[in-house]
């Protein structure tokens, strides 16, 4: 498959909820003294609470943005959350809440830097295995890898049983398609939850996108012998089978679980790619059903670019241009650095007869791949990504 990420920004929207439930908790014991709201006994009293008055609407309405602003960001609106954050922060009393969330929505808006910056001062807090985290996921996005992976061991340290840990740094890795450092994630998990069928299927899927086939059907196989009948099982299942090359197991695999209302969006992926992959074509039931599952699969998750992309290539093959090239676009803004999706937009542009814009994707293309080709080139360290994505041994010198 192009893309194997089980749950985009699942860590971002999982830690929100935590914080969220903090900062409800928090606030219920934090509000101003109970003095300040009772009627005054004497001219003093009045005098006293027309004074602290401005000070506590000021402080009522940040914990009221505070509370705004971890919804939305619960609710994975981290744009729409910054600013109800951004008023919050530095005036509430859970000010932690206010400054995890602020940088949990930076990270979800690609800020970076600004994400690391709030993250720093959290460090020595009460929450530093979370913080840690979160920082070590910001660093991956600004691409920092070392520093990552330096954040992730600390958190390892301190909470080295927390499967929800590796599981969330390495949804990272796939979102920013550094697999080299989601293997080492996978492997540092392992040490310490050597059975998690989850973190064996993501190892899977690290070394199938370095196409080490070998390695990662050796874990697609123990995840379904540890969890056998799972979710998870279903996945390494139907995975390992569309990597064989073994199109009808990796279809009946997926329609299976699919059945035991196993409805994960990559299933769904992989169950349409697969069926696209066997012949199907416009007018047969299994591209009807490939269609329908595709597009089940945008609407559980429509910020995954895989599911787009083979969505849009269904249409291009169906004569569906206008269709094919919305799903593409939308591929392409949330996954620019994708060169499959350049490439079948340039296909699809072409047969529109806009021959600047198949042009302009070709072009992107090239350049996707001259990058790919310098960093191979450059890779340090014992393992390296050919051209095609293979993983090599550095030769010995002579």
């Amino acid at each position: 498959m192009k893309s194997q990420n089980v749950a985009s920004k699942r860590g971002l929207i999982i830690t929100a909820t935590i914080v969220f439930v903090l900062s409800v908790s928090e606030l219920s014991n934090a509000q101003a003294p109970s003095g300040r709201l009772q009627a005054p006994a004497n001219q003093a009293q009045t005098n006293d609470r027309a004074e602290g008055e401005p000070a506590l609407e000021i402080q009522q309405q940040a914990e009221q943005e505070l509370r705004n602003g971890t919804d939305l960001t619960r609710r994975g609106l981290f744009k729409e959350a910054i600013p109800h954050l951004l008023v919050a922060h530095g005036r509430v009393s859970n000010e932690y809440a206010a400054a995890f969330n602020l940088a949990l929505c930076y990270v979800g808006t690609n800020q970076f830097e600004r994400a690391i910056d709030l993250l720093k001062g959290l460090l020595n807090g009460a929450h530093a295995a979370d913080v840690e985290n979160l920082l070590a996921q910001a660093y991956i996005g600004n691409g920092q890898p070392q520093e990552a992976l330096t954040a992730l061991q600390k958190a390892a340290v301190l909470t080295p049983q927390n499967e929800k840990l590796y599981l969330l740094v390495a949804d990272a890795c796939t979102d920013h398609h550094d697999y080299a450092l989601g293997l080492k994630v996978a492997d540092l998990g392992l040490r310490n939850l050597s059975q998690s069928p989850r973190l064996h299927y993501e190892r899977g899927v690290f070394l199938s996108r370095l196409d080490d086939f070998d390695h990662a059907k050796a874990d697609f196989e123990l995840v379904s012998k540890v969890a056998p009948g799972s979710e998870i099982s279903y996945l390494a299942s139907a995975h390992e089978a569309l990597l064989d090359g073994n199109i009808a197991e990796a279809i009946r695999v997926a329609r299976e679980g699919v059945g035991k209302s196993f409805d994960n969006p990559v299933l769904l992926t992989i169950l349409g790619e697969a069926l696209i992959r066997s012949g199907a074509s416009p007018g047969q039931p299994e591209f009807a059903e490939a269609e329908a599952v595709l597009r089940k699969s945008v609407a559980k998750q429509p910020n995954d670019a895989s599911s787009r992309l083979c969505l849009g290539e269904l249409y291009l093959v169906e004569g569906h241009l206008d269709d094919a090239i919305a799903q593409l676009q939308r591929a392409q803004q949330i996954d620019p650095s994708t060169p499959a999706v350049y490439a079948s937009l340039a296909k699809a542009y072409q047969r529109r007869g806009d021959l600047r814009r198949a042009q302009e994707a070709l072009e992107v293309l090239t350049q996707l791949n001259q990058a790919q080709a310098d960093r191979i080139s450059s890779a340090p360290g014992d393992r390296k990504v050919s051209y095609g994505g293979r993983v090599a041994d550095d030769e010995p010198s002579h």
